[in-house]
């Protein structure tokens, strides 16, 4: 409708309807030369926009006036019917509910009498940039197109919502932080595009707009953050670009302080900064992907082509936005087909990264592989074929698996048991007398502890050496396992002290009887060496619950009985309950 609108400038935005219908005023209004949507660009200036319509006889009465500009703040449309103006007015600043016509765009009703001129002035003003498509349809006309442009939006923001969906997918799989970075991307450009597109303020937050009202520039500086992190991790830029890395860490600044800008000062300063420092950023991504494909780094060039589409994309509604360029449909619609491609090759991009890190493991494992067999043939000096060499590799691993799980065998036996006897260390006595309690609280049973100290065994280690008393206590330990079941627990403390632990024990008699058992056993003769030996045995006993409810109190009856034991005369077993009453 270009060039059926005459545009008059109000610098002051002092200007009412009266006083532009003034003769002298009205003379002022001009047509503007050019093709295309209006553009005024970053204006502090008002606008009167004076359209004058004349409908043939027996055309439809009732149009519709779209203003397809969903950021503009302030609008104004002033129709006369008959003797009787009619105002409607709209704008990002007001609930979406306050619009005299439900539409992601600006749309005022018409009514105009078939066979009569007709006037139609419209006031806009705002604090972004002054872009005014203006299409004058029938509601036929205008339902027909919003069934394409909404069918080509939802493509588009279901594939932005697909793409963050399956690289959260990834980050949740892989946590590499890259792909949160990305969904973060997507989700700011989703902020940014559905504000371009007066969607977010139709669905999204139709009873917020001041959030609306900054939501473009804030989301398009958030989609720019992210980018250049994103940028910075695919591209390695620290290390490969660092002149460039430092250069994308002060945009990055630059996106932050914009945003920070257009929530807390004054968005016409916010929206001309996002515009030229999306464009900088924009060639500087480029530049950096095409340094790095330069060096054939990997995943560089579809990076180069994706984000060279969004620079297209990027700089075309920038210079649009600061009236460079003039709006139309390319103008309008460069950024959602640059971004969606760019959002689309940046996510091969990543799959490459997946795919190119897996083929360099592949290879690094074929060559390492590759150097054993080499190996393998230099040390046997002798062709294989290769099943032969497949057979032998796979055997040798599967011994040294084997190897492997002995060796783990045994530092699981070092790790719980004494090095000297076999028997059960101080570590696992712990253990199995934590698991004996909570058996114990589970079926109510009682068990016993009986603190062993071998007696005459320090003559042995003076008179015939610590090697001889070392195989004594080694002989030693069989006797005391034959004593109890398979079931009970053999430890020792250390130098010649030794725990059992007995479970199902009724009383303390029946303890007292294995500890006699024990005592008789130990006092049997043993042939060392050359030597025949003989020591003996004091011993306590203590009972769970009685004479003590867990482990450290326990051993600690356990061990008073025996020394009682011992100062009896030793040779004896002596319950906890005589250490108590002593």
């Amino acid at each position: 409708m270009r060039p059926f609108i005459e545009v008059l400038e109000d610098p002051d935005g002092q200007l009412t309807i009266s006083d532009v219908e003034q003769p002298e005023i009205a003379s002022r209004f001009r047509y503007v030369a050019g093709s295309g949507d209006l553009n005024f660009g970053y204006s502090a200036s008002a606008y009167w926009l004076r359209m004058t319509f004349a409908p043939e006889a027996g055309a439809a009465r009732r149009w519709l006036l779209e203003i397809a500009y969903p950021s503009l703040d302030q609008l104004a449309v002033f129709a006369d019917h008959g003797d009787v103006r009619r105002r409607q007015d709209a704008g990002d600043l007001q609930p979406f509910s306050a619009r005299p016509f439900t539409h992601r765009n600006f749309v005022f009703p018409l009514d105009l009498l078939a066979g009569s001129e007709q006037r139609v002035h419209v006031r806009i003003a705002s604090s972004g940039s002054l872009t005014l498509p203006v299409t004058l349809w029938s509601p036929a006309a205008l339902h027909g197109n919003d069934q394409v442009v909404y069918t080509i939006l939802a493509i588009y923001f279901g594939m932005l919502l697909a793409l963050g969906l399956y690289n959260l997918l990834l980050y949740v799989s892989l946590r590499e932080s890259i792909y949160l970075v990305y969904v973060a991307f997507a989700a700011a450009m989703v902020i940014g595009q559905s504000s371009m597109f007066g969607l977010a303020n139709q669905f999204l937050w139709p009873d917020w707009p001041t959030w609306g009202h900054v939501a473009l520039p804030l989301g398009y500086c958030l989609a720019a953050y992210f980018g250049a992190l994103f940028t910075q991790m695919f591209l390695g830029t620290k290390q490969t670009t660092p002149v460039l890395h430092r250069w994308i860490q002060a945009l990055q600044v630059g996106f932050l302080l914009t945003a920070l800008t257009a929530i807390f000062y004054a968005y016409r300063p916010a929206g001309i900064a996002t515009a030229l420092l999306g464009t900088a950023f924009a060639v500087t991504a480029v530049v950096t992907a095409g340094l790095c494909a330069a060096r054939a780094q990997p995943g560089a060039r579809l990076f180069l082509v994706a984000w060279s589409l969004l620079l297209l994309g990027v700089a075309m509604i920038a210079l649009r936005t600061l009236n460079w360029l003039p709006s139309n449909l390319l103008t309008l619609y460069a950024m959602p087909v640059g971004s969606a491609l760019e959002m689309l090759l940046l996510s091969f991009a990543l799959a490459d990264r997946i795919h190119v890190v897996r083929r360099e493991k592949e290879l690094a494992q074929a060559e390492a592989l590759r150097a054993k067999v080499a190996a393998m043939d230099a040390l046997q000096q002798s062709e294989r074929t290769l099943e032969q060499r497949v057979v032998r590799r796979t055997a040798e691993l599967a011994e040294t698996n084997e190897r492997l799980r002995q060796s783990e065998a045994e530092l699981r036996k070092l790790a719980h048991h004494d090095p000297l006897t076999g028997l059960a260390n101080r570590s696992l006595l712990y253990d199995e007398l934590r698991r004996s309690i909570a058996r114990g609280k589970r079926g109510g049973e009682t068990f016993a502890v009986l603190m062993i100290d071998l007696d005459g065994f320090k003559p042995v280690n003076d008179t015939y050496g610590h090697a001889v008393g070392d195989r004594l206590l080694e002989a030693i330990a069989p006797r005391l396992q034959e004593c109890v079941r398979v079931s009970d627990v053999v430890a020792r403390l250390g130098g010649d002290e030794f725990v059992v632990v007995v479970e199902g024990v009724l009383d303390q008699h029946q303890a007292l009887a294995i500890g006699a058992k024990i005592i008789a056993v130990l006092s049997q003769p043993l042939h060392i060496g050359a030597h025949d030996i003989q020591v003996g045995a004091s011993i306590g006993v203590a009972l769970w619950p009685q004479d003590g409810d867990d482990t450290q109190h326990l051993l600690q009856s356990a061990d008073r009985a025996m020394y009682l034991a011992k100062q009896a005369g030793r040779g004896c077993c002596l319950p906890a309950s005589t250490a108590d009453e002593a």
